[in-house]
């Protein structure tokens, strides 16, 4: 026990491991591909186009060692390709399953069509990605070094969503019981899987609804810390779950959302 590092730099450290990080080119996901980068690990980001694909690496190459696939992981063909790229580069130590999709619906009635393509990208994607890279996280992992999956689900699938986002909350709710149920399937393999709920950050997802006047305010005013995210804390979580530190942890859901979901309303 007095030989153990307890450093931050023991216990948060991802150098030398390879990550993989869908929807990596921009928002939370890229937030956490830059943390991840800025702490020594090798990544691979994910996103549908190629354009986006490539500007992010320019930018995040900058940090440390980064390449990109163009893939659409709500796709049979895109999650091939992705594990062939994971293949291609020595294999996978950390998988980051962020890609998703959030569209306000209809309280009047859901458009069948939308609610079953955020169903297959929020939900089903990360299930299939995830057991698709299961044998290369597997391989190399010990039960003091596991594998890390980290699962992004969200607030609104803890609480009602302040606005009408049915497929949405559910897909997130379904997401932090899919976590549960990998960890359980994974246990004994050396592979972890964890969920983060992030409360309201600047993303794609969340651009025009900041930016819409006064807005921003009147969120933060309902949001107990103050104010919104910013990647420090996504930055924060995520390492703890990759690094040494989280490598006892399995089947859990941590809730970054400024005390969102300790509301009552």
């Amino acid at each position: 026990m007095s030989d153990t590092d307890l450093s931050i730099d023991s216990l948060f450290s991802v150098a030398g491991k390879r990550a993989l990080v869908t929807g990596g080119s921009r928002g939370i996901g890229r937030m956490i591909a830059s943390a991840l980068l800025s702490n020594g690990a090798e990544v691979i980001i994910a996103s549908r186009t190629a354009d986006d694909v490539d500007a992010a690496v320019s930018e995040l190459s900058k940090l440390g060692n980064c390449s990109g696939v163009a893939a659409d992981v709500a796709t049979e063909a895109g999650r091939s390709a992705l594990v062939d790229a994971v293949g291609a580069a020595g294999g996978l130590d950390i998988l980051v399953n962020n890609a998703g999709m959030a569209v306000p619906e209809s309280p009047a009635g859901a458009d069948a069509d939308l609610s079953a393509a955020m169903l297959a990208l929020n939900v089903t994607a990360p299930l299939l990605l995830t057991q698709a890279l299961a044998e290369q996280l597997k391989d190399g992992a010990t039960a003091h070094d596991p594998a890390r999956v980290v699962m992004i689900g969200s607030v609104d699938g803890i609480r009602v969503p302040v606005t009408p986002l049915f497929t949405y909350g559910a897909s997130k709710a379904a997401v932090h019981s899919l976590t549960r149920q990998l960890a359980h399937t994974l246990n004994g393999e050396h592979v972890t899987v964890n969920a983060i709920a992030p409360g309201m950050f600047e993303s794609a997802m969340t651009e025009r609804v900041l930016a819409a006047p006064g807005m921003q305010e009147r969120i933060e005013a309902g949001i107990p810390l103050g104010r919104i995210g910013a990647p420090q804390d996504i930055a924060a979580a995520v390492l703890f779950l990759a690094g040494s530190g989280g490598s006892y942890l399995t089947g859990t859901l941590i809730p970054v959302d400024g005390g969102v979901s300790t509301n009552h309303a």
